[in-house]
């Protein structure tokens, strides 16, 4: 499990370095792109980690223009976050990426063993906490 793990999380890296992004900021463009307009709390929580680093996360990216930070009218003190059309941009074409991944990953087993997997995983999956990534 860990070999598969490392393989697709290799591969998924190397996606994202290609566009000059660490693997934090990568997550934070795929969850702005899914839920614009979010505060800065709502991306510490999805990401586990500090409203601090988040912050820094952000400056980041939006010195490079992938995002902005609006505030809301008559809420000066609150700001939502949007990814900007080049953050989407960038960002573009993520999931199919993955997906190739795990064709890549799967390309030993036929399509019964693969079902087979899938079932079996799904299993397993079932017990742990769910992802907060959306």
């Amino acid at each position: 499990m860990r070999w598969i793990v490392w393989a697709q999380r290799k591969i998924g890296d190397d996606w994202i370095r290609e566009r000059g992004l660490s693997h934090e900021q990568s997550a934070v463009l795929v969850y702005l792109v899914r839920n614009p307009g979010v505060i800065q709390r709502d991306i510490a929580q999805m990401s586990r980690t500090s409203a601090a680093s988040v912050s820094s996360l952000l400056q980041g990216l939006e010195r490079r223009g992938f995002v902005e930070r609006r505030t809301e009218p008559g809420n000066e003190r609150s700001k939502r976050v949007y990814a900007t059309p080049a953050g989407s941009e960038l960002i573009a074409g993520f999931d199919t990426a993955m997906t190739g991944v795990e064709e890549t990953i799967l390309a030993p087993l036929d399509q019964a063993e693969r079902a087979t997997l899938r079932a079996l995983l799904t299993k397993i999956a079932a017990d742990l906490p769910q992802p907060t990534l959306s």
